[in-house]
């Protein structure tokens, strides 16, 4: 078969990456968050922001402030920003081949065609480098992006699973520790774990500050002093990064060093960690037949074997947020070094935001429809708790060991490891054991169903702990 090398046009059946392909519905909101188009509309807000907060300074007397006609005509640019005029701005990026210029060049058209601002047009983007404007926009999308998607997906999946761990805080089951039989435990305590470890890093990615600088070519504020003399430029500098709901950062380069970019995906990455953890888990027991899945009626397993229900939406999550953790990780690794004062490396690396996201948020979708789809069989679980009997061996050398028996430990390996044990075999074993009859009532009447310690009470504490 001949592939033709026409450019097809571009659409989800046609798109390189899966993120705006076969994805694409999963990841539509993340358009007006982390697309160029929104990179363009973030870049144009702060050069608007910028020249207002110029016209408002005392010690630029060439730089009129602005009337409150003015004012609402600049507010109307931010406000009515569409794709067009991020269209128009991509137009003038391919006559110039700079991006950030073409934002210049495009606004200072829309000026002069507003007669009061027509002289204001030389002091958009005065003393600036681009990186000053492009720091504080990745800023700010990361800022939205955390707030208006990452939280609430997360919200969403930590909610899903602190509600079945409330539900099933009292259902025994058997640990595997090593894949080995072990101490049983409940699942809704091991849900709970899983819900504490999310809430932690959850808390850290929220409290990563944000940060931005806009202090131009070398972090110096050299083209500023030689300008405007008069104008306290840190004060200023620091006044408008935070009127942008940003923390300032007084001390770099010509780049804002993105650690706190580095530190957001590693929160992320950590986040995903866990919840590939429970992805993994969570396939596993549906393979035992602790859980099963929802049926969707034309849904198709296997091309091959009909009775198959695949485990698909923790593959899929678990893929997705790996793929994420391949890409977050390289971002963590690579922005905070950058060769002398600048280098343009984290400027390509920085266009893949949206793309480690969008994996991001297609494994918790994923996680979050694969939870919703399960259903407990309690028939196979308490199945595999009677069949283990072993499991009390525990409890028995340990009672052994405080009552001073001689070798507890040694004589239970010798009766259980590597061999089946039995319900009568075990109670045999404690009935010859001089052990005070309080203990040896405890421990005959004990069950791999009831051996479950604090595992129910923790669980049903989960609100109180997080």
């Amino acid at each position: 078969m001949k592939h033709t090398a026409d450019k097809l046009p571009l659409q989800a059946l046609t798109a390189v990456s899966p993120v705006d392909g076969r994805y694409a519905d999963k990841t539509a909101a993340l358009r007006g968050l982390l697309s160029e188009y929104a990179l363009i509309r973030q870049r144009h807000h702060i050069e608007v922001r910028w020249l207002q907060a110029l016209a408002a300074e005392p010690g630029l007397p060439e730089l009129a402030p602005f009337d409150a006609a003015s004012q609402q005509f600049l507010q109307a640019l931010l406000d009515d920003f569409k794709l067009a005029d991020a269209e128009a701005i991509k137009a003038i990026e391919r006559r110039t081949n700079h991006d950030v210029k073409a934002v210049e060049y495009h606004l200072k058209a829309q000026l002069a065609a507003h007669k009061p601002l027509a002289a204001a047009t030389e002091f958009i983007h005065f003393a600036c480098t681009s990186e000053d404007i492009n720091n504080l926009a990745y800023a700010l999308m990361l800022s939205a992006t955390r707030a208006q998607l990452i939280q609430p997906a997360l919200q969403q999946l930590e909610q899903q699973l602190a509600s079945m761990a409330q539900d099933y805080a009292a259902l025994p089951m058997l640990s595997r520790t090593h894949g080995q039989t072990a101490s049983p435990t409940t699942l809704g305590k091991e849900i709970a774990n899983v819900v504490q470890r999310l809430r932690r890093q959850r808390r850290t990615l929220q409290a990563i500050p944000i940060s931005g600088k806009i202090n131009g070519a070398v972090g110096n504020y050299n083209a500023h002093v030689i300008a405007c003399p008069d104008i306290d430029w840190l004060r200023l500098s620091q006044q408008f990064v935070e009127a942008l709901g940003l923390d300032w950062n007084p001390y770099t380069t010509q780049i804002e060093p993105h650690d706190w970019i580095a530190e957001y995906a590693d929160a992320l990455s950590r986040i995903n960690t866990i919840l590939i953890d429970l992805s993994r888990d969570i396939w596993g027991y549906i393979s035992l037949g602790y859980f099963r899945q929802q049926l969707v009626a034309d849904e198709v397993g296997s091309s091959t074997m009909p009775h198959k229900v695949n485990p698909i939406d923790f593959e899929n999550a678990e893929g997705n947020l790996g793929l994420a953790n391949a890409m977050l990780g390289h971002l963590s690794a690579k922005l905070p070094m950058s060769r002398w004062q600048r280098d343009l490396t984290d400027s390509t690396v920085l266009r893949s935001l949206g793309s480690a996201i969008g994996h991001c948020s297609i494994g918790w979708q994923s996680l979050h429809k694969g939870l919703g789809k399960l259903a407990v069989n309690q028939t196979a679980i308490e199945r595999d708790l009677q069949q283990s009997w072993e499991v009390l061996a525990e409890a028995v050398q340990t009672v052994m060991r405080r009552h001073g028996l001689p070798e507890p430990y040694e004589q239970l390996k010798q009766l259980t490891r590597g061999q089946g044990i039995t319900e009568a075999s075990l109670r045999d074993f404690i009935s010859k054991l001089d052990l005070p009859d309080a203990d040896k009532e405890r421990l005959l009447a004990l069950t791999p169903t009831s051996y479950t310690g604090l595992a129910e009470q923790l669980a049903q504490l989960l609100p109180k702990f997080t």
